[in-house]
């Protein structure tokens, strides 16, 4: 799976083109996340002319941004559109739930 570890500029910086972000609080420990990278890539190979981002925050070593997140956990999904947050998710693994939520996000059209 395409992911860059998570910095505030780059986030920052995505935000403000507008892209579709998804910060993945993760840890190689984790079997949850292994699965939702599963399920991240599985949504990729089948949509990929869909672009979208995803940033990794790493839960024991970024616990400054695990806090700002307000991630309770390990295997926390948040997307964002721009400045706009479209979900927050815990532990979720269901390859129909992401695929919904991220289609939403990338197909989301603001009002002018």
């Amino acid at each position: 799976l395409e992911k860059e570890k998570f910095t505030l500029e780059r986030f920052d910086a995505l935000q403000k083109a507008g892209e579709v972000v998804l910060v993945d609080v993760f840890a190689t420990w984790c079997p949850t996340c292994k699965k939702q990278q599963l399920a991240i890539e599985s949504y990729r190979a089948n949509n990929p002319d869909k672009t979208f981002y995803v940033l990794e925050v790493d839960f024991d070593s970024q616990k400054e941004f695990v806090k700002q997140f307000r991630a309770p956990r390990q295997s926390t999904l948040l997307l964002y559109k721009g400045d706009k947050q479209f979900w927050f998710s815990v532990a979720e693994t269901r390859l129909e739930v992401i695929a919904s939520e991220l289609d939403k996000a990338i197909n989301f059209k603001p009002k002018s």
